[in-house]
């Protein structure tokens, strides 16, 4: 009887984490699906996951013909996969959106480590009055919402005439609370003999944070890095309310909504592969960096 429930207890979360994968992938698989696929089986939902690659003939490009250009039918002529991302990167600067995602996640993620190493060092591995209050207000930050502090934050940068900049993209998340948390949890497992022997050579505090504490968290940067870089780089909430017109400013989820609204509401086709596009550089980056991603989160204590 006891192995019985054992059973079913273990059966119950494999059909739990099944059910889960599910939920997440179809999206996914939905999304690069109807990337390769024609208008038609896009709306019928058919052709499996390619597709059946028929040739298809751009309208667009045949109304242009009709104005006098020079291209013929079999110009405009073509298979789906090639029809949908050639129309992803025509019909929007998609490649400068990718760029201004790029520049906005990055320049967050070099000052948010700048400021979180020291902090957590600290934190960490320094005596000092307060430290345990300080520590609490930083466990306090983790609780607040980023919704609640929007309106002060933008009429902060509004008074400042910083909005419709690439600034008021990068300042308000230049303090990571959760990255000083992830950082100092880190270094509470670098032994204090490792710090003692720095300080016994004459190395200031600054200079044992950059040369000794900063080569041994590589791990944990690198799981605050997969973090940090898709929260930002997938922000639409922010951007929106900063960026209000200006195309050359627009990263990623804010330029595939202009996107849409720049196309025929049953063109689905290109408008996935943008989002493919888009989705593509946080994939391959987390393939790349999973081993030391779990390696991280595992030295962390974050289990």
């Amino acid at each position: 009887m006891k192995q019985r429930t054992i059973l079913g207890s273990e059966a119950g979360k494999h059909i739990i984490l099944i059910v889960g994968t599910l939920v997440v992938i179809l999206p996914f698989y939905l999304m690069l699906s109807f990337s390769f696929k024609s208008p038609s089986e896009i709306q019928s939902i058919s052709g499996g996951f390619f597709g059946a690659q028929e040739m298809m003939t751009d309208r667009k490009c045949l109304k242009t013909e009709s104005e006098g250009s020079m291209r013929s039918k079999e110009e405009c002529t073509m298979l789906p996969i090639v029809y949908n991302y050639k129309a992803a990167f025509e019909e929007a600067p998609l490649l400068r959106y990718l760029l201004n995602g790029v520049i906005v996640t990055l320049s967050i993620f070099a000052i948010q480590v700048i400021i979180a190493l020291p902090c957590a060092y600290a934190l960490a591995k320094l005596n000092f009055w307060g430290r345990d209050v300080v520590f609490g207000l930083v466990i306090f930050c983790l609780l607040i919402p980023v919704h609640a502090i929007a309106l002060p934050l933008y009429l902060m940068l509004a008074k400042f005439g910083l909005t419709n900049t690439f600034a008021s993209l990068v300042i308000p998340w230049t303090i990571s609370v959760f990255g000083i948390f992830l950082m100092r949890q880190f270094f509470k497992t670098v032994p204090d003999d490792l710090i003692n022997a720095a300080r016994m050579d004459g190395m200031s505090e600054f200079s044992i944070v950059w040369k000794v504490m900063l080569p041994t968290a590589i791990p944990a940067l690198l799981a605050f890095a997969i973090f940090s870089v898709v929260a930002h780089w997938n922000d639409y909430y922010w951007p929106r309310i900063v960026i209000t017109g200006d195309q050359d400013l627009m990263t990623p989820p804010l330029g595939l909504r202009m996107f849409k609204s720049d196309m025929d509401g049953n063109e689905y086709g290109p408008m996935m592969a943008a989002a493919t596009v888009i989705v593509a550089p946080l994939v391959v980056a987390f393939l790349l960096a999973q081993r030391r991603f779990i390696e991280g989160i595992t030295l962390t204590g974050m289990k």
